[in-house]
C-alpha cells in the first residue's frame, strides 16, 4: 500500500493514536484544545442563536474583490447550522456573484478541500491569503462556472471549531449554507436551484449533505451532487492504518484532534497523549495544511500516545461510524454523480461500491465513473470536467444519466 497522500482530509480519523501500544506514565487529564478565537468578530455566534431555525441568515458582509475572480462580486454570509450533537453553531459560507447574473440563474455550493484546525484555515480566510491549495485547484474550475453565470457558495464546512474529520457536521453546514445564501438578501438567489460539488474532504462534505437533505432539509430545491474520491468508510480505513513513522502523521493526528473537539465526551484522545505528543498537539492547535504536516512529519503515535484501552472503545467507533455514509441508512433523493480511481490505495472501493448499489437499489438515478489514474489529485482533475458537465444537464433539466 502505497503512503497516505496529504489530501486524504480523514483518511486517518482515529488512526494511529487510538492503536498505540506505547507503554509509559501517562500525563495529566488533557482536556481538548480547541482553536484561538477568530480575531474577526464577524464569525462569533450571537446572542440568541438557539431561537433561529438552521439556515437562518444571521449578517451578510460585502468583501473586497478578489482579482483572480474579476467577474464576480464577493459576500460573506453568516447563519445558523448544527453541530454533531445537534447544537446550534454560527458558521459561514462565501458567496461569489457573477457580474451577469440572471433571476433564478443556477447557485452551486462548492465544497473545497479543507486541512486544518486553525479557523483561519477556512475557504472564507484562505481566499484572502491567497492559499496555493486553492488557487491552483479550484480557481479556474470555480472561474468557469461564474462565466456560465452560475452563483458559487464556498461554505466553511469544517465549522467554528474547524472539527477536522467530522464529515456529517460538514454536510450539515453545506445545507444550511445553501438555505442561508438563497435567503440572504442582495444575493438575489431566493428562486434558484441549488447543486453540489466536492471533491476528497470536500466531497465528503458534499455527499453527506445529499444523503442528509431528504430529512433535515426537504425545502431545499437541489437538482444533482456530484462528489468525487470521497471515503464513503473512515471506521474501515482507521481499522487498515499502521503505526509506523509516517511524513504525514500530522494529517492523520490533526483529524483524531478534529473529532475530539466535535465528541469531547465519547473521544478523549488528548487523555491519552504523552509529553511529547501534547507537545505536538499545542504545536497543530492552530495550523493549516503546512504547519500540520511539518509538525507531525515521520511521527507515529508509538512515540506520541501512552498505553490505552480506546481500540476497545465501543465509542470511540461508533463515532467513525456515524461518519461514514457506507452505514448511514439515509438516501439522496436527487441524482449523483461519483467518481473515483479503483487503484486509490486509501479508499477503499468496497465501500463505495456498497454505498452505490445501496443508492440504486433506493432508485437514486447513480452515474459512476472510474478514472485509471493511480493518484488520487489527478483524478479530480481528470474527473471535474465531466462534473461540470453533468451538473450543468442537471441545471437545464435534462433526465438524469444512470450506471446502476
Amino acid at each position: 500500500m502505497k503512503p497516505p497522500r496529504r489530501r486524504h482530509v480523514v483518511v486517518a480519523v482515529l488512526s494511529a493514536l487510538l492503536l498505540s501500544t506505547a507503554t509509559g506514565p501517562g500525563p495529566a487529564a488533557a482536556a481538548p484544545i480547541y482553536p484561538a478565537p477568530d480575531p474577526d468578530a464577524f464569525y462569533a455566534a450571537p446572542p440568541g442563536l438557539a431561537a433561529a431555525e438552521p439556515g437562518a441568515v444571521l449578517d451578510v458582509r460585502a468583501q473586497p474583490p478578489l482579482p483572480y475572480f474579476p467577474t464576480a462580486t464577493v459576500s460573506l454570509v453568516k447563519f445558523r447550522s448544527t453541530d454533531s450533537k445537534g447544537r446550534p453553531i454560527a458558521a459561514t459560507t462565501t458567496v461569489l456573484t457573477p457580474a451577469n447574473q440572471q433571476p433564478g440563474a443556477p447557485l452551486l455550493s462548492y465544497q473545497h478541500i479543507i486541512n486544518g484546525l486553525g479557523t483561519r484555515c477556512a475557504v472564507s480566510h484562505a481566499l484572502y491569503d491567497y492559499d496555493p491549495n486553492l488557487l491552483y485547484r479550484a480557481v479556474p474550475l470555480l472561474n468557469a462556472m461564474l462565466l456560465r453565470g452560475w452563483s458559487v457558495a464556498l461554505p466553511d464546512h469544517l465549522g467554528p471549531n474547524a472539527a477536522y474529520g467530522a464529515a456529517r457536521l460538514g454536510g450539515q453546514i453545506t445545507l444550511d449554507g445553501i438555505r442561508a445564501a438563497q435567503r440572504a438578501p442582495g444575493l438575489g438567489l431566493a428562486g434558484s436551484p441549488a447543486a453540489m460539488l466536492g471533491y476528497s474532504g470536500g466531497g465528503m462534505a458534499t455527499a453527506w449533505a445529499a444523503a442528509l437533505a431528504p430529512a433535515y432539509a426537504p425545502e431545499l430545491r437541489l437538482v444533482g451532487a456530484a462528489a468525487g474520491g470521497v471515503p464513503m468508510n473512515i471506521a474501515t480505513m482507521a481499522h487498515a492504518l499502521g503505526l509506523a513513522p509516517h511524513p504525514m502523521f500530522g494529517l492523520a493526528m490533526a483529524a483524531a484532534l478534529g473529532l475530539e473537539r466535535e465528541y469531547p465526551d465519547r473521544l478523549p484522545l488528548s487523555e491519552q497523549m504523552n509529553p511529547a505528543g501534547l507537545e505536538v498537539r499545542a504545536a497543530m492547535a492552530n495550523g493549516c495544511t503546512i504547519e500540520l504536516i511539518a509538525s507531525g512529519a515521520m511521527r507515529s503515535a508509538a512515540e506520541l500516545a501512552t498505553s490505552t484501552s480506546l481500540i476497545d472503545d465501543p465509542r470511540v467507533w461508533a463515532i467513525a461510524e456515524e461518519n461514514s455514509l457506507e452505514l448511514f441508512d439515509g438516501v439522496p433523493s436527487v441524482p449523483i454523480f461519483e467518481w473515483h480511481t479503483p487503484i486509490d490505495p486509501l479508499i477503499p472501493v468496497d465501500a463505495v461500491e456498497n454505498t452505490l448499489r445501496r443508492y440504486c437499489g433506493a432508485g437514486v438515478r447513480v452515474e459512476s465513473q472510474l478514472y485509471p489514474s493511480p493518484d488520487h489529485l489527478a483524478t479530480a482533475v481528470m474527473g471535474f470536467p465531466a462534473a461540470v458537465a453533468w451538473l450543468d444537464a442537471r441545471f437545464r433539466g435534462e433526465p438524469a444519466p444512470s450506471t446502476c
